[in-house]
C-alpha cells in the first residue's frame, strides 16, 4: 500500500490542491478585504491633518474605542488579541486531536472537521455589519482562524506520507503556488463584486458581505476534491471505547444496549478523551525532546521559531499597517488590495524560484537568504513615512520584495522539516503538530507584541523593529544546520 500511495500523481495533486481551496480564507479573510471591512466598521470618524511637506490635507481615521470590562480598546489591538487567542485555542487542542488521529487512523476526518468550521465561519463573518455587533465579527473571526490553522496541522503532516523527500520540495512549493494562484482568482471576483458591481457605498459594504459567503463555498468546495482522493492514515490501536460517541455523531442517538447502555458508552469514552488528552501532551513533550536531540532539528526549529515571529505577524498584520499607515482615504483603501494581489503573484514565483534554487545551494542557503531579505523589508518598513510623497511607491516596492520571500520561505520551511524528519514514521502527525503548535506560539508572541506595541504607543511602527531582530535571531541559528544529510535527500 505504501508503494501506491507515496508519489502517487493523483493523491499528490489532490493534496496541493487543499492550498487552493483553503488560501482563500488566508488573503480575502486575513490580509485583504476583511480587515479593511474591520478598519471601516470600526472607524469612528475621519479628521483632516495638513501635512507641511506636501501643502496638502491628509484624512486620518479616527477609531471608534471598544471598551471591554471598563477599558477602551483600539479596534487593531482588539483584532490583534483575538487572533492571539484563536492561536491559543490551536496550540491546546492540535496536540490532542493530532494524537487521535494518529491512534484510531483518521487524520483525513480531522482535516475535514476543521476545514468545515472554517468555511462556514467565513461565511458567518457577512452576519457582522457594524460596532454594535464587533464581537460578534470577532467571534467568527476566531473559529475561522482556528479552522484555518487547526486545518494545517493535519494537512501538513501529509507531506511525509505521500511523497519520497526528493519530491518533497516541488510538492511542498506546488501547494503554496495552486494556493497563490487559486486566492488571487477569487480576489478578483470579490473586487469586481465591490469595485464594479456596487454603485453606492451601502451596496460595497453588501458586495463585500457577499463575498464573505464567497469565500467559505470556495474553502467547502474544492475541499472536496481533497478529501476524494487523499487516503486516511493513522495507526489504530485495539483499546478503543466501546463505540465513539463523541467523534460519530449518528452514535449519539444510539441506545448502546449492547455495551451497558448510553451513559456506559459515555463514560468510557469520557475516559478514553482524557486519558488520550494526557498522553498527547506527554507525546508532544516526547517528541519534542527527541526531536531536539537531533542537532540539525534542534537548529532548524528554533530558527524557525524565531523568524516565524516576524513573518507570519507582518502577514496578518500587514493590511492594518496599510489602513492606518499608508491608504488613509476611503477611495485609497482598495490599492491596498490591489498591492496584496500583486505580492501574491510575486509569490508564486517566489516559491517556485526558492524551490529551484534549494537543489543548487540547499535549503539552509536558500532559508538565509530568505530571512536576510525578511531584515531588510522590516527595517524598511520602520522608515517609512506617509508625510513622503513618495510613501506610496516606497511601499509598492517594499511589497514586491515581501511577496518574493514570503512565498519562498514558507514553501522551504515546510519541505525542509518534513526532510529532517525519520522516513515512513507513523507519528508524522505528531511531528507535524510540534511543527505548527511551535509555530502558532511564535504567532502568539508575535500578535501579542504587535497589540501591545499598538495600544500603548499608537503607532505601529516600532513592532517593526522587534520584528526584525526575531527574523536576526533565526538567521544566526540557521547557520548552525549542517546542510549535508539534508541536501542529500
Amino acid at each position: 500500500m505504501e508503494k501506491q500511495i507515496k508519489n502517487n500523481p493523483k493523491i499528490m495533486k489532490a493534496w496541493a490542491l487543499y492550498d487552493w481551496a483553503n488560501s482563500v480564507y488566508s488573503l480575502v479573510i486575513t490580509s485583504t478585504i476583511f480587515p479593511i471591512y474591520y478598519t471601516n466598521l470600526t472607524t469612528a470618524y475621519k479628521k483632516k491633518v495638513f501635512i507641511e511637506s506636501t501643502g496638502l490635507w491628509k484624512e486620518i481615521p479616527v477609531p471608534h474605542m471598544i471598551k471591554i470590562l471598563g477599558t477602551a480598546y483600539e479596534p487593531a489591538a482588539l483584532f490583534s488579541f483575538s487572533l492571539t487567542l484563536s492561536f491559543l485555542i490551536v496550540v491546546i487542542i492540535s496536540p490532542i486531536l493530532s494524537s487521535l488521529a494518529d491512534t484510531i487512523g483518521n487524520k483525513k476526518s480531522f482535516l475535514q472537521f476543521f476545514c468545515y468550521l472554517g468555511a462556514t465561519s467565513c461565511m458567518g463573518l457577512a452576519m457582522f455589519t457594524g460596532i454594535q455587533n464587533v464581537f460578534l465579527g470577532l467571534l467568527f473571526s476566531v473559529t475561522a482562524s482556528v479552522g484555518f490553522w487547526g486545518s494545517l496541522v493535519f494537512y501538513n503532516s501529509f507531506l511525509p506520507d505521500i511523497a519520497t523527500p526528493d519530491r518533497q520540495d516541488a510538492l511542498s512549493a506546488k501547494g503554496y503556488v495552486y494556493g497563490y494562484i487559486g486566492s488571487v482568482i477569487l480576489l478578483i471576483i470579490c473586487l469586481l463584486l465591490i469595485q464594479v458591481l456596487a454603485k453606492t457605498p451601502a451596496e460595497s459594504l453588501t458586495y463585500t458581505r457577499i463575498t464573505f459567503l464567497l469565500t467559505g463555498a470556495w474553502w467547502f468546495g474544492f475541499s472536496q476534491y481533497t478529501f476524494k482522493h487523499l487516503p486516511q492514515f493513522g495507526l489504530v490501536k485495539d483499546n478503543l471505547p466501546k463505540d465513539l460517541v463523541l467523534l460519530n455523531y449518528k452514535n449519539i442517538f444510539k441506545g448502546h444496549e449492547e455495551h451497558g447502555g448510553f451513559f456506559e458508552v459515555l463514560k468510557d469514552n469520557i475516559a478514553f478523551y482524557v486519558d488520550v488528552a494526557k498522553e498527547s501532551f506527554r507525546e508532544l513533550f516526547k517528541v519534542g525532546k527527541d526531536l531536539f536531540k537531533n542537532r540539525n532539528l534542534k537548529f532548524f526549529l528554533s530558527s524557525f521559531f524565531f523568524y516565524s515571529v516576524g513573518m507570519q505577524t507582518i502577514f496578518l498584520m500587514a493590511t492594518l499597517f496599510g489602513t492606518s499607515e499608508i491608504f488613509t482615504r476611503d477611495e485609497d483603501q482598495y490599492k491596498l488590495i490591489i498591492t496584496i494581489l500583486v505580492i501574491q503573484i510575486v509569490a508564486i514565483f517566489g516559491a517556485l524560484a526558492f524551490s529551484k534554487l534549494s537543489q543548487k545551494i540547499g535549503n539552509k542557503n536558500v532559508i538565509s537568504i530568505a530571512v536576510f531579505i525578511w531584515i531588510i523589508c522590516c527595517l524598511s518598513a520602520y522608515f517609512l513615512n506617509k508625510e513622503n510623497p513618495k510613501v506610496e511607491m516606497q511601499f509598492y516596492i517594499l511589497a514586491a520584495f515581501i511577496g518574493l520571500v514570503m512565498g519562498g520561505l514558507q514553501a522551504m520551511s515546510r519541505s525542509t522539516y518534513s526532510k529532517l524528519l525519520p522516513e515512513d514514521s507513523m507519528d508524522n502527525t505528531t511531528y507535524f503538530s510540534f511543527y505548527d503548535v511551535l509555530e502558532k506560539l511564535a504567532i502568539i508572541l508575535g500578535s501579542l507584541i504587535f497589540g501591545v506595541v499598538i495600544q500603548k504607543f499608537h503607532n505601529m511602527h516600532y513592532a517593526f523593529i522587534g520584528m526584525s531582530f526575531f527574523f536576526a535571531i533565526g538567521l544566526i541559528l540557521i547557520r548552525f544546520l549542517n546542510s549535508k544529510p539534508l541536501d542529500s535527500k
